[in-house]
């Protein structure tokens, strides 16, 4: 057999590109999904995480066994949990428990050492990102791991431009728009950058929690969309990556996250919702011709706890 893979880490990526047949916008406009969540953990993150520890293994920063330390709303800690599993290299989480217990308990269960910040009330907020870096800087300094610190990491812009290449391909270059949702914005620029390399006209639109639209220049504010809107302008973000921003609710995003389990037989997270409810808004505005790709980031297993009691207290229908 040729081209077999030798770990799990061979696995990564090559994801499919599916057209959604039912949650479709009444112009007509086609929309495809990137099925992340086919990646090992289910998390697109797994692309970044492995740029980010094989350029440093590649240059030197990063030594054989050598520990590594990163903050994560948690879909970034379990790909590293993975990725440093099978290359020895030790790891230690700061997360926190604004984010879901699935998200922790894998991060353990695949070996990573956590350290949980308190949240208010289990809220993202631009003071518990910083609070999260700040101790994860600190931990670094004291123990000398090599930290990813992914807010402001350049390596792993490498796996989205990856990304976007298979994007290209699979859409045979037809495509009108590319949406997605920004945390970090390493996907949404990568993504955006090599896209537009391969044909400028590609429209670029990004998406934030609307209860924290800083990148549209609203207030920081508190929400529960996890894995986007870190609450502040974050490093890897400029103004023109973008041709516009959507700012989507928790509320709207999880109703999209139930819809397209219901409608679609996608089981995916929030940061799924609010692309979709995004992609939905652009591909009105577009037109029937048009195609638009956007991005299933994550599988609704990572929330299974969390979406239960919103079933039970009937959220799916009241938002």
């Amino acid at each position: 057999m040729t081209n077999a893979p030798t770990t799990i880490l061979d696995t990564i990526g090559n994801t499919d590109l599916l057209p959604l047949r039912n949650v479709t916008p009444s112009s007509g406009a086609r929309i495809l999904l990137k099925l992340e969540s086919q990646n090992p953990t289910g998390s697109m993150k797994d692309r970044m995480a492995l740029a980010m520890i094989e350029a440093p293994e590649a240059d030197g920063r990063l030594k054989p066994g050598g520990a590594v330390v990163e903050y994560t709303g948690g879909s970034t800690g379990v790909s590293l949990a993975l990725v440093c599993g099978v290359k020895n290299h030790p790891l230690h989480l700061v997360t926190s428990d604004a984010f879901s217990r699935e998200k922790l308990d894998h991060m353990r269960l695949l070996g990573a050492k956590l350290t949980i910040v308190p949240s208010d009330g289990g809220r993202q907020t631009e003071k518990l990102t910083k609070d999260m870096i700040r101790e994860a800087h600190r931990i670094a300094q004291e123990t000398g791991a090599y930290i990813t610190a992914q807010m402001e990491n350049t390596d792993q812009l490498r796996a989205y431009s990856k990304m976007a290449d298979e994007i290209w391909e699979q859409t045979g270059g037809r495509l009108d728009a590319f949406v997605q949702a920004a945390g970090s914005s390493a996907s949404v620029r990568g993504i955006s950058e090599r896209l537009r390399q391969h044909d400028s006209r590609i429209r670029m639109v990004a998406v934030e929690p609307a209860e924290s639209a800083v990148l549209s220049g609203g207030p920081s504010g508190a929400h529960r969309i996890d894995g986007i809107g870190a609450g502040y302008v974050v490093p890897l973000w400029y103004p023109e990556i973008a041709d516009a921003i959507e700012p989507v609710s928790t509320a709207d995003a999880r109703a999209m996250a139930f819809r397209l389990a219901a409608e679609e037989g996608l089981f995916c997270g929030t940061s799924t919702g609010a692309n979709v409810t995004a992609v939905l808004r652009v591909a009105e505005r577009l037109g029937p011709e048009a195609t638009v790709v956007t991005v299933l980031c994550d599988t609704g297993m990572k929330y299974l706890s969390t979406f239960a009691r919103d079933l039970d207290e009937g959220t799916s229908t009241s938002g």
